[in-house]
């Protein structure tokens, strides 16, 4: 039974979760494992408890980061 862990930060969104863990769930059915098998685990970090090249992604992407809009 594969058990996937998504690590993403804190906000970003129910309806972007459930996608997730829908399509990556799909990737391993069709590699044949079955449905009721695969586990997705979904974990929201803070930015202040994500480090990007040394420096906290809070402070790294004050503005948000680049390609990322909250909303779905």
């Amino acid at each position: 039974m594969p058990t996937i862990h998504v690590n993403v930060w804190k906000g970003f969104g129910v309806d972007r979760i459930k996608i997730v863990i829908e399509k990556i769930t799909q990737v391993f059915v069709d590699l044949g494992v079955p449905q009721h098998a695969v586990e997705v685990i979904v974990h929201e970090i803070p930015r202040t408890h994500w480090g990007i090249g040394g420096e906290p992604a809070s402070e790294k992407f004050k503005d948000g980061a680049p390609g990322f809009s909250p909303k779905l």
